[in-house]
Parts: structure tokens; sequence; C-alpha cells
């Protein structure tokens, strides 16, 4: 049994433990709340980004037969894009995300490379043999589009240029401060059926006179929709990080009080029991030093 000096010094260590996890929940806290306002921001001109690129490429018909938008006969190679973080002490974050990436590559049985934003994923990836092509980490804290599209064009080039016949996108969606899950979806081709809501589909559609063309706005508006894409799944996976850290902390927090309850308790019997032996000490010395009296 430990003693009271060894369980007094456990108890400092977890207190100054407790103190750390609890102010980077507080950190996180204000961090989730500014990034869940960017994230619901952001979301409907994405939706309606979404709608428009395929209300125009379903109207364009056979006029504009564009190669982000055409499926390959064979799929050779797989490209996906892992979005995590740069930080740990997340939970389970960084490896539900990278580890749902290899296994759906398991699964297609197809030769996978990866493009990673996030250092986390990055290393999970590495360690478990996977190919990593190029790492974007580093993003600053509340990143911008920009900050995004070197990832996206490198992912289009390659698609373009046939090294790539199918590329998704790996990240944690934010459903809420408690619940955020795993997500892959097809980034290129881009599927306009799949971008229309169910909702309007069977809407009527509005007519459009294209000027230049329906090529030459595909060939802008395409790659532009793929980088928008691609940045609110950043922002998604942003406040799905924050969320995830702050629940992390919250539980380590949590878990280190209820480890000084029990250094406490222990603490408690150690010093109890070391006064019970220092009056057994005691006591056992005057019985002896009143039996050396009475026999002189």
């Amino acid at each position: 049994m430990a003693t009271a000096r060894e369980i007094r010094r456990r108890i400092r260590s977890v207190r100054n433990i407790r103190q750390i996890t609890r102010a980077l929940e507080a950190v996180s806290a204000s961090k989730v709340r500014r990034a869940q306002e960017q994230v619901t921001s952001t979301r409907p001109y994405a939706t309606k980004a979404r709608e428009l690129l395929a209300s125009v490429a379903s109207l364009a018909g056979g006029e504009a037969n564009h190669p982000l938008l055409t499926s390959r006969e064979q799929i050779n190679n797989i490209y996906i894009l892992v979005i995590s973080s740069d930080r740990g002490l997340a939970g389970a974050f960084n490896t539900n995300v990278a580890r749902a990436a290899m296994d759906y590559a398991a699964e297609a049985g197809k030769p996978t490379a990866y493009v990673t934003i996030g250092k986390k994923g990055r290393d999970f990836i590495y360690r478990r043999g996977g190919r990593v092509l190029a790492d974007f980490s580093g993003l600053p804290p509340r990143p911008a589009l920009l900050d995004t599209t070197a990832a996206t064009r490198a992912l289009i080039d390659d698609f373009l240029d046939g090294k790539a016949d199918e590329v998704l996108l790996a990240y944690t969606e934010f459903i809420s401060r408690a619940a955020q899950k795993p997500a892959i979806v097809p980034l290129l081709p881009l599927a306009t059926k799949s971008l229309i809501p169910e909702r309007t589909k069977d809407a009527p559609q509005p007519v459009y006179d294209f000027e230049p063309g329906p090529q030459e706005i595909l060939d802008t508006l395409l790659p532009r929709l793929t980088e928008l894409q691609v940045y609110q799944a950043v922002l998604e996976s942003l406040a799905s990080e924050h969320s995830a850290r702050m629940t992390a902390m919250r539980n380590a927090t949590d878990s280190a009080s209820d480890l000084i309850t029990s250094y406490t308790l222990s603490y408690n019997k150690a010093r109890q029991q070391g006064i019970t032996n220092e009056l057994l000490d005691i006591s056992g010395g005057a019985e002896a030093l009143a039996q050396i009296t009475g026999a002189g």
C-alpha cells in the first residue's frame, strides 16, 4: 500500500491535470461556438450552389459533356481526401475518420491513395501502411476558402489527367455539439442528380440562356463547386473537432475529480492507519515501561 506522502503527491498531480483539462474544455467551448456559427452560415450557400450547378448541368444536356461530370467506365484508382486535425486530445475524432476512409478502401478493393488535411489523419494512415500522396496540414485556426484551394486543385488535376478515376471526401459531419459522425461522400466526378434535394427534383425547373455557352460556364462553375465542397467539409470537421475536444476534456476533468476522491479516501485510510500504528507503539511502549518499573 502506498504511503500517505506518495498518495498526497498523486493528489497534487491529478489536481494539476484537472486544471489543465478544465482550461482546455473552456477554450474548446469558446471555439466551437465560432466554428458552429461559421458552419451554419455557409451551409445554405453551399446547398444553393449545388442546386444551381445541378440545374445548369441538366439543362445544358448533351451540349456540355464536361470531364468533371463524366463517370469512368472502369475504376482503376481511387483517391480519398481525408480531413482530420493537427492536434490530439479530441477523443476518437481523428481515429474514426481515418479508419472509416481505410475501411472504405479495403471494401472497394481498388488501389487507393490518400491526400490528407491534418497531421493526425496522415500519421494514422502512415502507420497502417496507406499510401499518402500529399499532405496539406497546417491550416490556420479559422481557414478561408483559399487555404483549402491547393488541395482541391491537386485532386482536380490528377482526376483530369487520369491518375484517379474516382475521388472521395472523408470528413466528420457536424450534427450537434454532442454528435458528430464520419462521412465519406463522392467528390469527383460530380453526380448532378445527387446534388438536387429530393424535395426539389419534381419542381418546375427554370429555363436559362447560356452566354457565352454551357461549356464555358461549367468550366468555371465545376472547379468552384468542388472547392466549395472541400471547404465546407473542412468547416464541418473543424466544428466537430472542437466539440469532440470539449467533450473529451470534460470527461477527463470528471475522471480526474473521481480519481482525486478515490485518492483522498486512500490517503485518509493511510493516515488513519499511521495514527493507529503510532498509538499502538505508544501504548506498547507505556506497557513495557510499566512492566519494567513494576519489576524493579
